[in-house]
């Protein structure tokens, strides 16, 4: 218009002068300093898309909740959570139909022998897993576990369809394979699954970035928790074995994720590759002496801070256990006073009540990861809001010991599953970033495998001894969980100092163990590695951004533990 001027920008002219008044390069070295000018676009009006984002109330939401971060780490968190939805998906879905289904085929007496059994499975599949670890890329990992397990869950669905061996044989005997195979399968994949995943997650995040995107990852594995049992409730029209061929199906779609999520963001070896560090070869260490299947279990014996991350991860499950007995009780014996002379009415309404119960943790879950997790870790730190659950805990156990009621129980319990999934849970698994990958892998599996079953079974102890009596049981009980909550409050602040000094300093745990195992000239070059690739994210997003797009080679580009 005739009272406005465009917006102007400066010109350079040859080798002179730019209009603002600003000196250029010479050609050579002037296409080099523009190479590395941010370009970005430009809308009609001579703005940004970048300020426009920014200026976006999305945008600005999403920001104030997780965290900046750039297109690049959002394609990463879709990929990542896409592959967790389907995995946490595809379990709730068989674990939904594991009891029916061995109830059906071997009688409801064999549930109790199939979890002991279940453990000696788990056992041996744990082995195998540490195993694999030593002879497979992290990512490699997934496609065996998945493509295994997809092949298992698509026989079983066959099998159950068999008018003898299936589940249209209503004589139940204890000595049919299938029910059994059935459940060992479920379970271990619930175990060794979801520990890979986390594991795998471990290592291709630095703690900011994990900060930011465990939050968001929580909470797409909870929409799995809800998603896998909503598609049980239609087992009447669809039938057992097609939703085993459903849970076969996450497993292969959990495959197909990892795949593109390789294609698109590349390896840590191909990360290390595209470094050009001098001192580190490009190839895989050369391993000397294999530690064997119980190799974790060793590293969680000698090193302390591993020891603590096994006492975050356990031993709150003990006053869970606990409490979740006591709820159940005091539910059972409510709704039997409420139906006296119609148990079958008494039943449903006990059923209708613990639905009620999954129905409020996952949402509430659901709501706390995806809103709360992220902005707390970040707002708070690691190291206050590792005291926060413990403290919740301690909190608990004394109002229970001092108001023993069902619906306060109901409330604690709702509070304390929710907020495990939600916080508890991203911050263990962030307190494995200053570790090596043994650690992450081999570590970790028997922790959260063996830690968790030894905690509840430890719980059980508790319930079992004071069965006869729920009031024994909540003022025993509590006394006893509040003295281990006190325990686990120390251990938090313990970890949470030694965390910060591990990250400041750039220490790795367990990077000495395997400097052990390899040859003396591999032992330098692995301990770069392990400080510098362990995590497929850091340092500056512009290199990271390049890195991960076309896996290019840039000697400036810093990846950071």
């Amino acid at each position: 218009g005739a009272g406005t001027q465009s917006p102007m920008h400066p010109i350079v002219v040859g080798g002179g002068k730019s209009t603002t008044g600003e000196t250029a390069e010479k050609d050579k070295t002037g296409k080099q300093h523009l190479a590395d000018i941010p370009m970005s676009k430009m809308s009609v009006n001579g703005t940004s898309t970048e300020d426009e984002d920014e200026d976006n109330i999305f945008e600005q939401t999403f920001t104030r909740l997780y965290g900046k971060m750039s297109w690049e780490e959002k394609a990463r968190l879709f990929w990542l959570a896409a592959t967790l939805f389907f995995i946490i998906g595809g379990y709730w879905l068989l674990r939904s139909i594991k009891d029916p289904v061995i109830s059906s085929i071997n009688g409801v007496d064999a549930i109790p022998k199939a979890k002991m059994l279940s453990v000696v499975v788990v056992t041996v599949g744990v082995g195998i897993y540490n195993e694999l670890y030593d002879r497979f890329e992290p990512h490699q990992l997934f496609y065996i576990i998945g493509g295994f397990y997809a092949c298992l869950f698509s026989i079983i669905g066959f099998a159950l369809m068999h008018p003898v061996y299936g589940i249209y044989n209503t004589d139940a005997d204890p000595t049919r394979l299938l029910g059994w195979v059935s459940y060992c399968a479920i379970e271990s994949f619930g175990s060794i699954g979801v520990t890979n995943f986390w594991a795998f997650a471990n290592s291709v995040y630095d703690l900011e970035r994990a900060k930011k995107a465990y939050g968001l990852l929580i909470a797409c594995a909870q929409l799995g928790s809800v998603a896998g049992p909503t598609l049980v409730t239609q087992a009447s029209t669809l039938g057992i074995p097609f939703l085993y061929f459903c849970g076969a199906g996450c497993m292969a779609l959990m495959v197909f994720m990892v795949f593109l999520y390789v294609q698109r963001f590349g390896t840590d070896k191909q990360r290390a590759d595209a470094l050009e560090v001098d001192h580190v070869e490009s190839t895989k260490p050369k391993k000397k002496e294999k530690a064997g299947m119980l190799e974790g279990l060793w590293i969680v014996g000698r090193y302390s801070y591993v020891q603590g991350i096994t006492a975050i991860s356990c031993i709150f499950m003990v006053e869970v256990t606990i409490l979740d007995y006591a709820m159940k009780v005091l539910a059972k014996d409510k709704f039997a006073s409420q139906f006296p002379d119609d148990p079958l009415a008494a039943t449903e309404a006990f059923a209708q009540f613990m639905g009620f119960f999954g129905q409020a943790t996952n949402t509430l879950s659901f709501c706390l990861s995806l809103l709360g997790t992220s902005f707390v870790i970040r707002t708070l730190g690691l190291k206050t809001t590792l005291l926060l659950f413990p403290t919740l805990l301690v909190l608990a156990g004394g109002l229970v010991y001092s108001i023993p009621s069902l619906e306060l129980v109901f409330i604690i319990m709702l509070a304390l599953k929710a907020l495990s999934y939600a916080l508890n849970n991203p911050c263990k698994e962030l307190l494995y970033q200053p570790t090596s990958k043994a650690v992450k892998f081999k570590a970790k599996s028997w922790i959260d495998i063996f830690g968790q079953r030894g905690a509840k079974a430890l719980g059980s102890v508790v319930t079992a001894f004071y069965s006869h009596s729920s009031e024994l049981l909540l003022s025993n009980g509590m006394i006893i969980s509040m003295g281990l909550s006190g325990f686990l409050l120390y251990v938090s602040n313990w970890i949470g100092i030694k965390f910060e000094s591990f990250t400041e300093s750039g220490f790795v745990v367990g990077a000495d163990a395997e400097e052990e195992n390899l040859e003396p000239e591999d032992a330098a070059g692995a301990q770069f590695k392990a400080r510098d690739t362990s995590c497929a994210e850091g340092g500056d997003d512009d290199d990271e951004d390049e890195v991960d797009a076309a896996i290019v080679k840039d000697t400036s580009t810093t990846v950071a533990v």
